[in-house]
């Protein structure tokens, strides 16, 4: 197979260039918004082997997985702009359930996992992540932002070695390539990031968000650093903060940290 946009992104004008190996999809994304490159542009591949996860963390997409980076021009603050990561998240979610369903239609037995956004930037099932994402930022000549949205999903392996539980959609039974994965991101992708209209729509955006979340109400802890914050995850906030509420009743919004959630959170983030 090949990768395709899907049908409204396709009808939309939306770019795509595809890689049969690169180093990081969003160092190609970037570089083609500093040549003024056509925006928005899909930048794809299943063999990645540079990647950067959040905080510039290492991220490598094996051969079958998909690395993908959607990048965009918006006349909006760097602060705005972290909203997309919300949308992003929605918009993938929405993909993976879309061809679960369509791969328990092709072969029934194949499981329908019940994926759920980890704040900030993850997608979880069943406790394991499935996707990382990152959002990057530049400010161009003529002063509005390139936003660079990319995002890693593990369709046929599960990176080793990684302090934390991981999965793929192999693992889980569904049985659909990275080329249909992104077939339909690149639909869902457009349907969400025109509800989040440069930020306008964020209160929408973040409704749906929170229908996913993974731990709402739950026991959490943050690190920043070396400093920990403990309580109940609440909600987020119209910034896209997480808000928590302390033993003493304090709300707290987040705005960055490494998160853990259950009984063992405190436990966890200070080791």
């Amino acid at each position: 197979m090949t990768f395709t946009l899907g049908p409204k992104a396709r009808a939309a004008g939306v770019g795509l260039r595809v890689f049969d190996e690169t180093g990081s999809t969003n160092t190609d994304a970037m570089a083609h918004a500093r040549a003024g490159g056509q925006m928005p542009c899909w930048f794809v591949t299943t063999m990645q082997t540079a990647g950067r996860g959040r905080r510039n963390r290492v991220w490598i997409a094996p051969r079958g997985n998909l690395a993908s980076s959607v990048v965009e021009c918006l006349d909006v603050t760097p602060s705005v702009a972290a909203t997309l990561g919300f949308a992003a998240g929605v918009a993938l979610e929405k993909a993976l359930r879309q061809i679960s369903v369509e791969a328990a239609m092709r072969a029934p037995g194949s499981a329908a996992g019940d994926y759920q956004l980890k704040w900030p930037n993850d997608i979880l099932v069943g406790g394991a992540k499935l996707v990382g994402m990152n959002l990057e930022a530049e400010t161009l000549p003529d002063g509005r932002l390139a936003v660079v949205v990319g995002m890693g999903t593990n369709v046929v392996a599960a990176p080793e070695g990684v302090p934390m539980a991981v999965t793929c959609l192999r693992a889980l039974g569904v049985s659909a390539s990275a080329e249909d994965l992104f077939a339909a991101l690149s639909d869902t992708w457009l349907e969400m990031r025109g509800i989040w209209d440069d930020g306008r729509g964020f209160a929408k955006i973040r409704d749906l968000w929170l229908e996913r979340a993974a731990g709402l109400g739950q026991t959490v802890s943050i690190r920043s650093g070396s400093s920990v914050v403990s309580g109940i995850f609440e909600t987020i906030d119209e910034t896209g903060c997480m808000v928590v509420t302390t033993a003493d009743r304090k709300r707290i919004p987040i705005a960055a940290g490494d998160v853990y959630f259950g009984d063992t959170a405190s436990a966890k983030a200070t080791n």
